[in-house]
């Protein structure tokens, strides 16, 4: 009988935790929109959307993440090597990428399976 009830209440905490890690991590996305004034006459922004080549994706979210970088209160600790954002392209398609290297002018990666039409 003690058995069952602490079963039980262990089965409810780990959903309880479960559903605060998710709700923390679906918070946590952080989303650019490059219509936004400061982004959209990028070089690499302009005509991209999800159909372009992954290069030239890789190269406007990098420009991305570096304004975004740049125009933060802490440039230097915003978007580290591993974080991702959701990045919206002027076409209104959209993707995740992962910042892979912030130095570098291809520094960031589409997940697979993120990209969506508008």
């Amino acid at each position: 009988m003690n058995y069952r009830r602490l079963l039980h209440g262990a089965k409810f905490w780990v959903w309880v935790a479960l559903f605060v890690a998710y709700s923390a991590g679906a918070v946590g996305l952080l989303l650019i929109d490059t219509y936004e004034t400061r982004y959209r006459n990028l070089s690499q922004v302009k005509l991209t959307s999800v159909h372009t080549d992954a290069d030239v994706r890789r190269a406007g979210a990098s420009q991305v993440a570096a304004i975004y970088r740049a125009q933060s209160g802490v440039p230097f600790s915003t978007l580290p090597p591993g974080s991702s954002f959701q990045i919206v392209w002027p076409d209104g398609s959209s993707e995740t990428v992962v910042v892979v290297d912030p130095t570098s002018a291809l520094g960031t990666e589409p997940l697979q399976g993120t990209a969506q039409d508008e």
